[in-house]
């Protein structure tokens, strides 16, 4: 089967979520296909990752993205109905070369990442299309609303709200079939936009690199936080934990650690930092992080989909405690691998009970390696993908 992916962004290096995902779907589809990527280039120093790409790919097109122009997409896109996230997105050159591509190569399927991209599969001459969504973008941006801090910052992540409701309302029905990674996000796109089109397409985890068979279970005194951290939801929730929650926990396990692991820390997330709170920046060597510790939590309070961070840890078998965003959608009951827990007295005393035990911890943890290697390896999560191509065949 001859395919063609659509991507908002070079998959490489694949250290964020929509990354991830592009990298690990090709790399396993090459192996039964011929895959071919087409994304955008908003970095040109990204262009060194071209040749690592070639080796999954049957053909790589990168399509410069400069950010001025973004921006002035943006701009203009205030005039319009169009919601800024697909505006900035916007390119006649990337337009102009998918339908290149598609002229000069008879594709069975196209995938399209994100409804950034959505504009670029909607006049594809081409019946059997999916379009691949991270997670229900205008249920995130509800979120966002709830947990706005300002009465401007309220105001305008409604006016995005709406803006990618009534997009969503009126493009996602024109695809034969649209993934979503959790079962949170399908139903409320299906009650939202009254669809039958909705599938789950799960987040994966590389299985080789995330190998939990080596985890210290008598070690209690590092809890960590993974994420890019200029990301709000992950500010966010650092920020909610180090005031809210970690206080509580000190109190019982003064000398407790919490390690706040990824790339491009804002001031915000900076500031956070202490004898007992560790910002480390960019980390290459994750795999080596999650070992270091006790337990992963996970507390952000807005957000959609599946989080990354929850299905790594449980891969390396690092219990992980979460709120429902992250949990919800995953398929599991709470205490295999993950627990969940909304009310932040509830979260810290999750975590203190599970400090109190290495047993417990051992056995959350074990369950979580058995659920990931049963349900969401890349090689599975690709499986699964290929059989959604096929029926629309």
């Amino acid at each position: 089967m001859k395919l063609l992916f659509i991507a908002n962004r070079i998959p490489y290096p694949p250290f964020r979520g929509d990354k991830l995902k592009i990298y690990h779907l090709g790399k396993c589809l090459s192996a039964y296909s011929e895959v071919h990527l087409i994304a955008f280039l908003e970095n040109s120093n990204d262009l060194q990752y071209k040749e690592e790409l070639e080796k999954i790919f049957s053909s790589v097109t990168l399509i410069p993205l400069p950010k001025w122009k973004s921006y002035v997409n943006v701009l203009f896109s205030l005039f319009t109905s169009i919601p800024f996230q697909v505006a900035y997105f916007k390119s006649s050159k990337m337009a102009a070369a998918i339908q290149k591509l598609i002229r000069s190569t008879h594709f069975d399927a196209v995938h399209i990442q994100h409804i950034r991209m959505a504009p670029y599969g909607l006049s594809l001459p081409i019946k059997n299309k999916i379009l691949d969504l991270p997670d229900a973008y205008s249920l995130y941006w509800e979120r966002r609303v709830q947990n706005a801090s300002s009465f401007i910052e309220k105001l305008f992540n409604q006016f995005e709200r709406n803006r990618l409701w009534n997009y969503e309302h009126s493009v996602l029905k024109i695809f034969p079939k649209v993934l979503v990674c959790s079962s949170e996000d399908a139903r409320y796109l299906e009650t939202q936009h009254l669809l039958n089109s909705i599938a789950i397409l799960p987040n994966g985890v590389d299985v080789d690199t995330f190998n939990g068979g080596q985890h210290d279970y008598e070690n209690n005194a590092v809890l960590l936080f993974t994420g890019n951290m200029d990301y709000a939801p992950n500010i966010d929730a650092v920020t909610y934990f180090v005031s809210e929650i970690l206080p509580t926990i000190q109190l019982q396990y003064p000398s407790i650690k919490f390690i706040i692991a990824g790339q491009r820390p804002v001031k915000a997330v900076l500031d956070l930092a202490s004898d007992k709170v560790e910002i480390t920046g960019f980390v290459k060597d994750f795999p080596s992080v999650y070992r270091s510790a006790s337990i992963v939590v996970a507390p952000l309070r807005f957000g959609a989909g599946t989080q990354n961070k929850v299905l790594e840890a449980m891969a390396m078998g690092v219990p992980v405690v979460c709120t429902h965003v992250g949990f919800q959608g995953l398929g599991v009951e709470s205490g295999e691998g993950v627990y969940m827990e909304l009310d932040k007295d509830a979260f810290a005393n999750r975590i203190i009970a599970l400090l109190s035990s290495n047993q417990l911890r051992k056995s959350v943890g074990e369950k979580g390696i058995q659920i990931i290697q049963s349900k969401f390896d890349w090689k599975i999560v690709a499986k699964q993908l290929y059989a959604y191509f096929k029926d629309l065949n």
